[in-house]
């Protein structure tokens, strides 16, 4: 005869003698974001247990990444020194070293703020590093291949300025205030002095040569005079490198070359002149007639010497 279970109909359980009735289970309150409400605030203690004897692990502290803080330091010493131009080659060894730590810093556990940072002051620095660099090497150049000037006036002119001529505002040897005829201007190999100027030499530069033209419409040939010495000590000698222009008060510029015209005895540039040996000759230039007194003659004593400037009467 088979019977039906009903699990109701079982007999209530009751506590063994002796022992307390076990609490019935009571659903905990939740508060506005899903989570139990905890009788008295945090659940864990300072030790890290919780009220039910569990045992759980305290937050961990965010590692830092020594690697990029190192990083970061040689890139920042690296910049400062890449900055000085007598410091220079150390900026060139730190920044490499920087930007490849910066690199390997990225691989490893802890924050990568101090990483970016050493990524770019390193990139930075190495473009600030080559352009320190190229202005260095520049001034370099620019005083190994650069000759002072020195000018040595007329003793008429010498005389005159003892004599109480005014003094001009600009410095001697500019367009404001030109060297006079005759100043002797010197670098550190050549002596070069105009004798004279001829501003309107045109009759004697065209009857010098048959293929010498006759000047544009406006234009007229200047003459200029000059005298070369050599004071270089070139075992093999140098020939002469002077360069003359005429710049007119407009400031246009008018070198001859354009028109290669032979000039009354000429001045022999092709010569090989050793220490001590002088030439003499005649330049022409090919410069507008109109306020031709008013513009000056540049002169260039040697390749790598200053410009300096002349009157032309």
């Amino acid at each position: 005869m088979s019977q039906n279970f009903d699990p109701n109909s079982r007999p209530p359980q009751t506590p063994i003698q002796g022992q307390a009735e076990a609490p019935a289970y009571q659903v905990p309150a939740m508060q506005g974001d899903g989570q139990p409400t905890h009788r008295g605030g945090n659940p864990y203690d300072g030790s890290g247990q919780r009220p039910d004897g569990n045992f759980v692990s305290p937050p961990r502290k965010r590692q830092k990444n020594v690697m990029g803080i190192i990083a970061f330091i040689i890139a920042v010493v690296g910049f400062i020194f890449a900055c000085i131009p007598g410091a220079l080659i150390m900026g060139w060894v730190l920044l490499p070293i920087a930007f490849l730590l910066a690199i390997i810093s990225f691989f490893l556990k802890g924050g990568k703020g101090l990483s970016i940072a050493a990524l770019i002051v390193s990139v930075v620095g190495t473009i600030v590093a080559i352009l320190v660099f190229f202005f260095v090497v520049a001034s370099s150049f620019d005083e190994a291949f650069s000759d002072d000037v020195s000018a040595e006036a007329p003793a008429e002119e010498v005389a005159a300025e003892a004599g109480g001529a005014e003094d001009a505002d600009a410095d001697e040897g500019t367009r404001e205030n030109p060297y006079a005829i005759g100043t002797k201007i010197s670098s550190d190999a050549w002596d070069v002095t105009i004798t004279n100027v001829t501003l309107d030499a045109t009759d004697e530069v065209v009857a010098e040569n048959e293929f010498n033209e006759k000047p544009d419409d406006g234009n007229q040939y200047m003459m200029i005079d000059v005298e070369m010495t050599y004071t270089g000590d070139a075992p093999d000698g140098e020939m002469p490198m002077a360069t003359f222009e005429y710049v007119s008060a407009g400031g246009n510029t008018f070198d001859g070359l354009d028109d290669m015209v032979v000039a009354p005895d000429a001045l022999d540039t092709l010569e090989e002149m050793y220490n001590g040996a002088t030439t003499s000759g005649a330049i022409a230039i090919q410069i507008p007639a109109e306020d031709a007194e008013a513009g000056v003659v540049a002169v260039n004593p040697d390749m790598f010497a200053d410009k300096v400037y002349v009157a032309v009467e």
